[in-house]
Parts: structure tokens; sequence; C-alpha cells
């Protein structure tokens, strides 16, 4: 078998794309190892397929990076590889090099546009940095692809690369495709939920600050992240406790129990640079397929989703007040809710990983036959 190795800078437990990407070339015949690392707070994990996961002495910065890299190069070097996968931009220096010395294929999937993520926009000799490695090593890889077509445009006018879409779809079976209830709910409050990184410009404040306007609604937050302090803190300032609730970082299958019981999720990134305008957020099609209304933000590929299948509301501003107004709608409003419940029925079983899988397939497929 053809053995392909994927690398990420994760710790394993919630990359849901990683672990269908995985389980798709499984299923295509690949023999497959899944390369991350481990936190002393991380997870166990158990995949049907090998992992690997490195423990590192650095957490974040320069040296994170430098460190990850140098012991990812090494161990590529150990292993028996016919294909590499590097999984966004901080995995692909040492994936090319290792490719290059072994003179193996090298595939490049790009999570997000990486050097536009708010992270980086206010520091321009890192994202420099960044943005030199992008130049350097995109154009260099075997095939690529990418969450979006809006990416995949960018990408390609700038490195002349044909980077195909893959989106995060949810795996989808029978079982799986939640009946909405249309019936209003009265016994308890309605459930907001985010699920998600709890990062600079996902909206995640505005929607705090719009809880102060909104009753018999809780807002949970499924996730952990670089504010979450400034969050909590934000809440207690605001005196907002009873209605604004800290869930943490689930494991996939909890996070799945929660998302159906929720009454509307939020999508709700702030135009924060190219890499949040062209967002097209896993959150959105996991609300997708448990049957959840979504309120989503003014920007493109969310908006196409949501106005293509009628499945929920666009925020057009995140000013607490009018955004508070959007929610309540988007939760109280029978007439609408019922219509977009039964719209989300069709939206799950259209956007699908089994679908989304066949260009994963076309990409791969040509390293298999080799």
């Amino acid at each position: 078998m053809k053995k392909v190795s994927l690398s990420v800078i994760n710790d394993l437990v919630t990359d849901n794309r990683v672990h269908k990407v995985m389980v798709s070339l499984q299923k295509m015949g690949f023999e497959p190892v899944l390369i991350g690392r481990i936190l002393p707070e991380s997870s166990p994990v158990d995949r049907i397929y090998g992992i690997h996961r490195m423990k590192l002495l650095f957490r974040k910065g320069f040296l994170f990076y430098l460190e990850y890299n140098i012991r990812l190069f090494f161990f590529l070097l150990t292993i028996k590889v016919d294909v590499l996968v590097a999984n966004d931009l901080d995995t692909l220096p040492a994936n090319y090099l290792a490719s290059w010395i072994k003179r193996k294929p090298l595939v490049y999937d790009s999570h997000e546009y990486f050097t536009e993520v708010p992270e980086l926009l206010g520091r321009p000799v890192v994202r420099g940095i960044w943005i030199w490695l992008e130049k350097l090593l995109v154009p260099k890889v075997n095939a690529a692809y990418t969450v979006c077509g809006s990416i995949a445009e960018v990408y390609h006018d700038l490195y002349k690369v044909d980077f195909k879409v893959v989106r995060n779809l949810p795996t989808c079976s029978d079982k799986d495709i939640i009946v909405p209830e249309v019936h209003e709910k009265t016994e308890a409050p309605k459930i907001i939920l985010y699920q998600g990184a709890l990062n600079l410009g996902r909206g995640i404040e505005a929607a705090i600050r719009a809880m102060m306007y909104i009753d018999g609604a809780e807002l949970w937050l499924a996730g952990d992240g670089d504010i979450t302090a400034q969050l909590k803190q934000l809440v207690a300032e605001l005196q907002l406790e009873a209605k604004v609730k800290f869930l943490g970082r689930l494991p996939i299958s909890q996070l799945s129990e929660i998302t159906r019981q929720a009454d509307l999720g939020i999508s709700l990134e702030e135009d924060l640079g190219l890499n949040y305008r062209f967002a097209l957020p896993n959150k959105l099609f996991d609300y997708i397929q448990a049957g959840v209304p979504v309120l989503v933000s003014n920007l493109p590929e969310m908006k196409r989703i949501v106005e293509q299948y009628r499945i929920g509301a666009i925020a057009e501003t995140h000013q607490r007040k009018d955004l508070a107004e959007t929610i309540k709608m988007a939760l109280f409003n029978q007439e609408k809710n019922a219509v977009w419940k039964k719209n989300l029925i069709i939206a799950a079983k259209e956007l699908c990983w089994e679908n989304e899988e066949v260009i994963l397939q076309e990409i791969y497929k040509p390293f298999l036959l080799k």
C-alpha cells in the first residue's frame, strides 16, 4: 500500500477536517499516518489509522514553530512515505525539505488564508516571514487544495498553482440527518451556540454584548482559544454569567450532541483581512447537518450558502443592539424558522463530505497509481 503522511500543528483531538481526509485516503487504498503534537492537557486519541504525536518543549512563538518543523523534518526522514501532505503553511517547510530529499510528491492542504489571519496583521515582521515562506514553497508543491473558491482564486493569481476546493463538510448518513422540530419550545431558554476556537475576530465579543438585550435565551460557547480569559472577564463585567456558558473544548462526538440541542448556530466572523472575509467555517456546516438555523456575518462565502439554501439570517452589523434584534428575530420568528428548518433537511443532504470527497479522490488518485 502507498503510505501517506499528513502533518498538522495541533494535538489531533478536535481536527475533524483532517480526520475525514485520513479516513477518505484510507478508503482509497492508502496507508495514512497523522502527525501532530501532544500537550500536557491533551486528551487521548484513538483512531483507525496511524498517529504520531510529538511532545515539544515550546508552545508558541518562533521557537515553537522552529522546534516543530525540525522535529517533524527528522521524523519524516525516518519513516517510509510515498506522499507527504502539509496541512497549512506552518507545516510546509519541514514537509518540503523531506519531500525534496526523498524525491516524493508533496500535497498542500490550506485550511485558511494563512498570511491574512488577524493574529499576523498587526505584526509586519512576523507576517513578512510567513509571506516569504509562502512565496518560496507554495509554487513547488505537486498538488494543492483549500477550503473555498475565493481563497483558491487568490492563491492561483499569486502563485499560478491550481488549487482545488475541498470544503470541510460533515460526514453524512441517513441516521445523521436531523429532521428539526418546527414547534416552539417554551419549557427552557433558547440556545444560541458558538462552536470553535475562541480567538480574535470571531465576533464572540459582539455576541456576548448582544446578550444584554436578549431575554429567554442563553449563549453557549463550545471551544477554547487565545481570548478565553478575556471573554470570561467580559461576561463578569457585564454580569451575564446567567446568560453565557463556557463549555470548554469538547471531543468531536460530544460536540455533535451539544450542536443538536441548539436553536441557533452563529458564525459572526469579522472582516479582519482576507482570511476572515473569505471564511467558510466548519461550524456553519456542522450547524446545518444538525438541523440548526444559522446566523452569519455579511461575508461572501458564508452569505452565499445561507442565501442559496434559505437556512438562516445575515447579520448586517456587529453593533450590539442591532445584532441583538437580528438574533431575536432568528430565534423567535416561528414563520421564518419553519421555512429554515425544512430547507435545512435539503441542505444537510447536499452539503456532505461524501459528495466533497469525490474531489479529494481526484487529487490523490494520480499518486496512488504511480
